[in-house]
């Protein structure tokens, strides 16, 4: 028996629409990241892409646990000295409540090229309206069914 490897042909790509309403944090940028990745699907493979598309909405109702909404703080530097940046999870989630979402997934993914071309299938909206109607077929993905 030999052992299957998967071509790019292969590859099937579908899309999937994630309800971040009322969902935690964490548990949603799981199931996310393990659509992206693809391993999901029986033909996954770590060095080739086989992920999904994603579509995430509402993500301003998200829920988190505990007090992270005001001990959580996100970082970021300028490459400069003195350039550190902070802004606190409460401050984002009012500001841009989608990018939340996406620091939470890209922290799942592989932290390579393949990750960053796994980010970007994905697509994360603040409210319920997305413009990639045409591509789902199926209804919003909650946590529990998926």
């Amino acid at each position: 028996m030999k052992t299957y490897s998967a071509k790019a042909a292969d590859i099937k790509r579908e899309w999937h629409v994630i309800d971040a309403s009322e969902q935690v944090l964490g548990k949603l940028a799981t199931r996310a990241a393990t659509l992206l990745i693809g391993k999901h699907k029986p033909i996954f493979s770590r060095h080739l892409d086989v992920g999904d598309y994603v579509v995430v909405v509402n993500a301003e109702k998200i829920r988190v646990t505990g007090n992270k909404v005001q001990q959580k703080v996100y970082y970021r530097h300028s490459g400069y000295p003195g350039g550190l940046k902070s802004i606190s999870l409460d401050k984002m989630l009012k500001t841009d409540p989608a990018r939340v979402i996406e620091y939470a997934v890209k922290g799942m993914v592989p932290h390579t090229r393949l990750g960053a071309r796994m980010m970007k299938r994905l697509r994360v909206f603040a409210g319920e309206s997305h413009p990639y109607q045409g591509q789902v077929k199926a209804s919003p993905v909650k946590l529990e069914e998926a």
